[in-house]
């Protein structure tokens, strides 16, 4: 009888999970619509006095051309500029400044594909997933093709600034590894020194507990169970893209194409052979939450790099405190509806005490994990620490660290959840200005390896 009601309680969690993230998903989509729909409306009742002021708007003006862009990179289920109408990803923080790329790279992709696409995105070209790695995972080893680089003049002596967020952070830290091994086929004079900053916002560095509870295997952080809320995203994915409606994917896509999912090229036979999890990105496992569970962040991890010429800064977000020795979210109102369960779950989370099932790590503690924002752990945010802890420093206030040394990850504690700074930027309030005008400010005036960069009606006295 008690584990029918177990049973019971965990079917009735998964159907409201699922359902909150699928009325969201559906909020994203139909604001989006709506927005373009309002958009198109007014211009077809406006007087057309404004002719080429978009193309002007749309390029970088001579004064900011010395200097280096600053590319936003989403994280999970993102997207970048061209998707989803004019719904901005990151809330419109990309008009802060006059040189910032936003780029769409796979939603759903590993962390691998996503650096081959954001490296491709810059630099144009077909995109290379690398004839090794497409045999082993099953996929096309070319994919999307840029007519022209975003930014094709990218090297070391036009190095550029990164900013990601969640997996985002995770993905530059793997293009960077990639340019310090020369890993582009046709490219033998790329290395670390191409990036000159990279900043993460709740950046998945260690992996978090969150892939546990939507359905991964705590064994391997590999593998899904056989009944969970990623097992219904796996099937969702999957005839999203074999249906292969061209509008809606040109709307919004999950990354896949290289796998050929598609009803034209797969059949019915295909289709259920996804299905099954015998073909497919689930099946290889080449998507993104293995990368995210704690296993798989270590084995990433294993063979990244911090490098000594690039700055390196984090904002790790937590929405929870202790009250009486108890780990509890921090707020009933202030915590996104889409994170609140899995904030009072994360802070509870306890790895199966199974004596065959050992823990992730050596040392690994449960209480160590229980901060979070609802998607991360917040030891997770603040730094590299798994297998092996990079060099770090914590901060309160940034004129303390100033002026910056290379090398090290400067980060900060902020009281957010996962999404307070992506798509709403009304419900971050004055944070989201204060979050984002430091970013910025940082980039243009305290991070350089040479002559401080003129800024746009500067000059130098």
């Amino acid at each position: 009888m008690i584990r029918f009601w177990i049973s019971a309680l965990q079917l009735s969690e998964l159907f409201v999970s699922s359902l909150v993230h699928l009325l969201y998903g559906l909020y994203i989509f139909s604001t989006a619509v709506a927005y373009d729909i309002s958009q198109a409306v007014n211009e077809c009742f406006r007087p057309n006095l404004n002719i080429g002021v978009k193309e002007v708007e749309s390029k970088w003006t001579n004064s900011s051309d010395d200097l280096p862009p600053i590319v936003l990179v989403h994280g999970i289920f993102g997207f970048g500029k061209g998707r989803l109408g004019c719904l901005s990803y990151f809330a419109g923080a990309e008009k802060k400044d006059e040189r910032v790329l936003v780029p769409d790279l796979g939603s759903l992709t590993s962390i691998y594909d996503r650096a081959r696409e954001l490296f491709y995105y810059l630099k144009g070209g077909q995109v290379d997933y690398g004839e090794e790695h497409s045999k082993v995972c099953g996929h096309s080893q070319f994919g999307r093709i840029y007519e022209q680089g975003n930014y094709p003049e990218w090297d070391a002596d036009h190095p550029i600034h990164f900013v990601g967020h969640s997996a985002g952070a995770q993905v530059v830290r793997m293009l960077q590894q990639m340019l310090a091994d020369k890993a582009f086929k046709g490219y033998e004079n790329t290395s670390e020194n191409w990036i000159l900053s990279v900043t993460s916002l709740s950046g998945a560095f260690n992996g978090t507990t969150r892939t546990y509870l939507d359905g991964m295997q705590p064994e391997d952080g590999k593998s899904m169970k056989p009944i969970c809320l990623l097992q219904l995203c796996r099937l969702g994915v999957i005839i999203y893209d074999w249906l292969d409606i061209p509008w809606l994917k040109t709307y919004y896509n999950f990354g896949f194409d290289h796998f050929n999912m598609s009803w034209k090229k797969m059949g019915v036979i295909g289709l259920v052979d996804c299905l099954l999890g015998v073909a497919g990105p689930f099946a290889s496992e080449d998507w993104i939450l293995p990368d995210l569970s704690i296993q798989g962040s270590m084995r990433l991890n294993s063979h990244l790099n911090t490098f000594p010429n690039t700055f390196y800064f984090s904002y790790a977000t937590k929405r929870t405190r202790k009250i009486m020795g108890v780990t509890v979210p921090s707020s009933l109102f202030g915590i996104h509806p889409l994170l609140f369960i899995r904030v009072l779950q994360m802070s509870q989370w306890r790895h199966p005490p199974d004596v065959s099932l050992s823990p992730p790590y050596k040392g690994y503690r449960d209480e160590d994990w229980q901060d979070n924002d609802g998607a991360l752990n917040t030891i997770s945010m603040t730094h590299p620490r798994l297998p092996v802890e990079h060099p770090s420093r914590f901060v309160v206030d940034d004129s303390e660290c100033q002026p910056f040394q290379p090398g090290i990850w400067y980060y900060k504690i902020v009281e957010a959840d996962h999404i307070l700074f992506i798509v709403n930027r009304e419900r971050a309030g004055v944070q989201f200005d204060l979050i984002y005008d430091s970013i910025f400010e940082r980039c243009r005036k305290h991070v350089f390896r040479k002559t401080p960069p003129i800024l746009p009606n500067q000059t130098h006295q």
